[in-house]
C-alpha cells in the first residue's frame, strides 16, 4: 500500500484535490491510502468545511489551524506544522496544487526530508514576481519529482527553465517527469455542472434568475489592501451596472469584506447594501459559484481559478491583473487584462459585454486529466518499490 500524503489549504487546491481523490477511490483504492494535511490558509466555513463536504472530499487527517498572518509568519508556521505530519506519517509521495503559500510550505518541508513532490499546474507563469504566487510556483516546480502541466504554455515555460519534457526513467528531483496533462480543473466544472444546476438555489437568493447579470470577485492584496483602489474597483463596479442596467452579483471573500468594512467610507459602504443592482453576499460554496459563473453574462474577477472558469464555461472575462498567469484565455481574445485602472475595466467590459463571435478552444485538455495524473504517480510510487 502506498502512501499519499495532500496538502490543500485554500478553495482552489480543494477542487483540484476532490478530482484526484475520485479516481484514486474509484480506481485505486487497494493500492494507495491518501493522507489529507489542512493547512487552514482558508478558515471561513464557506471558504473551507463546507467545500470538503460538497466536493465529497474524505475529511482532512490533520489540520494545522494556521490561519491568517504575514507571509512569512504562516508559511513558517505550515513549515513547521507539515514537517511534523511527515516524520508522523513517513509518505510515499507528496501532493501539491497550484500556488499558495500551503504549496510551498509543503515543497519546502517534504524537500528537506527527501519525499518526492508531485506539482498539479506546474509551468504557469504571470512573468511578475511581485506576485507572491508566482514565487510559489517556481519554488514547487523545481523542487518537484513530477510536474504536470495544464497547458502547452506550461510545458513551453518549463523547458526554458530547464525542466524538459520527457519519459526518461527513473524520475527523481533532479531529473523529473514533465508532463501535459490538461487541467483538473476543468474535470471538476464538467464533473459538478450538472448538480449545480440541480441542487443550487444561488440564482434565485441573488434573484438573478429571470435578468442578467454580471459575476464579480476580488481577492488579491493588491486590489484589496489599499483603500484608494479598493473604493475605485466598488464605485467601476457601480457605475458599470447602472451605465448598462446589469445586475453585479460580488461574493465577498471574508479579508475583502473586512476591508470594506474597516477601509471604505460609510457612504460607499451603503452604497454597496442598498444599491439596487448590486447584490453583495459572503462567499459562497463551490457548487453556488459554478452555478454563478454558468449562468452570467460576464466576470469580472482577479481570481486564476475564477478566470479559467468562467473560460471553462464559455463565459468572457475582465481580469482585475496586471499580468495573468494564464496567458492562453488573453489570447484567446476572450478575456482582457485591466488591473484596478477603472477606464481600462470599462473599456474591456463594454468591448467584451456584447461581443457574440468569441470563440474558446479547447487549451485545457480533455476533462481527463486526474486519471493520467493518477496513472504517472502510481508509475512512480511502483518503480519506487521495486527498487527497495
Amino acid at each position: 500500500m502506498h502512501t499519499i500524503l495532500t496538502v490543500v489549504g485554500a478553495r482552489p487546491q480543494f477542487i483540484k484535490a476532490a478530482a484526484i481523490n475520485r479516481v484514486i477511490r474509484e480506481q485505486h483504492s487497494r493500492h494507495v491510502r491518501e493522507v489529507y494535511v489542512h493547512t487552514g490558509q482558508h478558515y471561513d466555513a464557506n471558504m473551507s468545511a463546507v467545500f470538503f463536504t460538497e466536493l465529497g472530499l474524505p475529511p482532512e487527517d490533520h489540520n494545522l489551524g494556521v490561519g491568517s498572518g504575514s507571509h512569512a509568519r504562516q508559511t513558517a508556521d505550515m513549515l513547521i506544522g507539515i514537517e511534523r505530519v511527515l516524520l508522523e506519517e513517513r509518505p510515499d509521495l507528496v501532493l501539491l496544487y497550484g500556488d499558495t503559500n500551503s504549496t510551498v510550505a509543503g515543497a519546502l518541508a517534504a524537500s528537506k526530508l527527501h519525499i518526492p513532490i508531485a506539482h498539479v499546474e506546474g509551468g504557469v507563469r504571470s512573468h511578475h514576481k511581485a506576485y507572491p504566487e508566482e514565487v510559489n510556483r517556481l519554488i514547487c516546480d523545481h523542487l518537484s519529482t513530477l510536474v504536470f502541466c495544464p497547458t502547452e504554455d506550461g510545458m513551453t515555460q518549463l523547458a526554458k527553465e530547464g525542466l524538459h519534457p520527457g519519459n526518461q526513467r527513473p524520475w527523481s528531483a533532479d531529473r523529473p517527469g514533465v508532463f501535459h496533462c490538461g487541467d483538473i480543473m476543468y474535470d471538476n466544472s464538467l464533473y459538478f455542472a450538472e448538480r449545480a444546476e440541480a441542487t443550487s438555489q444561488v440564482l434565485q437568493r441573488c434573484g438573478v434568475t429571470a435578468r442578467p447579470y454580471a459575476l464579480a470577485t476580488i481577492h488579491r492584496p493588491h486590489n484589496t489592501d489599499h483603500p484608494q483602489v479598493l473604493a475605485d474597483l466598488m464605485r467601476t463596479f457601480i457605475a458599470l451596472a447602472e451605465a448598462r442596467d446589469l445586475v453585479f452579483v460580488i461574493p465577498m471573500h471574508p479579508r475583502t469584506l473586512l476591508r470594506v468594512e474597516e477601509d471604505l467610507e460609510p457612504t460607499l459602504r451603503a452604497q454597496l447594501r442598498e444599491h439596487p443592482l448590486l447584490r453583495v453576499i459572503p462567499a459562497v460554496p463551490f457548487l453556488d459559484m459554478v452555478q454563478l459563473e454558468r449562468h452570467a453574462r460576464i466576470v469580472l474577477t482577479d481570481s486564476g481559478g475564477v478566470q479559467k472558469e468562467a473560460y471553462f464555461f464559455r463565459r468572457p472575462a475582465v481580469i482585475l491583473l496586471d499580468r495573468t498567469p494564464w496567458v492562453e484565455l488573453t489570447a484567446s481574445g476572450t478575456a482582457i487584462e485591466t488591473g484596478a485602472d477603472p477606464q481600462r475595466i470599462r473599456d474591456a467590459f463594454l468591448h467584451l459585454l456584447d461581443r457574440t463571435d468569441l470563440v474558446y478552444p479547447p487549451i485545457f485538455g480533455d476533462g481527463r486529466a486526474a486519471h493520467f495524473i493518477c496513472d504517472r504517480l502510481l508509475e512512480l510510487l511502483d518503480e519506487r518499490a521495486a527498487q527497495r
